[in-house]
């Protein structure tokens, strides 16, 4: 499995008991989807590993207590200890609507309702505070703020994004 074939599900934070349980700290908005895994992708050493899940439950709303297969003493959760995990981008629920993941997007054509094509989504930067929609139109990057007031439509089918972005913002860099 590759990365590029995965999301990431959040990391290993901390050690549980000292049969080699740990807690996964989960990096989403609703952590019981991912109560009942029958296993994770573990990144080690720049590799996705799966490792099986003997059991596990939300402990304190977004941690997940895990207790690994083969997983008996504190040892062996310090050789996973704050690793990433990964699942299939297949385990993602299907959005609908205006609501979409980073992923999903890329590559789609960007519709402006005033200024019409204005390039292609190369990528989300979800770096700073506020995350970017990286376009590319011609070899000039377009920077727009991931405001759902700007999101008019999302166009699966055409793999086509509609916004409506404030005049002078994307002006500014096709001027």
């Amino acid at each position: 499995m590759r990365k590029d074939e995965c999301f990431y599900l959040g990391k290993i934070a901390k050690k549980f008991s000292f049969k080699g349980e740990v807690l996964a700290f989960l990096d989403t908005d609703e952590p019981e989807t991912y109560e009942n895994l029958e296993s994770v992708f573990v990144e080690l050493n720049k590799t996705l590993v799966p490792f099986f899940i003997e059991k596990s439950h939300i402990h304190k709303s977004k941690f997940l207590r895990i207790k690994f297969e083969d997983f008996t003493c504190e040892e062996d959760a310090d050789a996973i200890m704050n690793c990433e995990l990964y699942l299939p981008l297949s385990f993602l629920p299907k959005l609908e609507g205006n609501k979409f993941y980073y992923h999903e997007i890329e590559g789609f054509k960007v519709e402006d309702t005033r200024l019409g094509d204005i390039g292609i989504i190369q990528r989300i930067n979800d770096s700073n505070a506020q995350p970017l929609f990286e376009i590319e139109k011609n070899g000039i990057e377009i920077l727009v703020p991931l405001i759902d007031d700007f999101i008019v439509k999302i166009d699966r089918e055409n793999k086509t994004i509609h916004l409506n972005t404030p005049e002078g913002l994307v002006d500014l860099y096709l001027g």
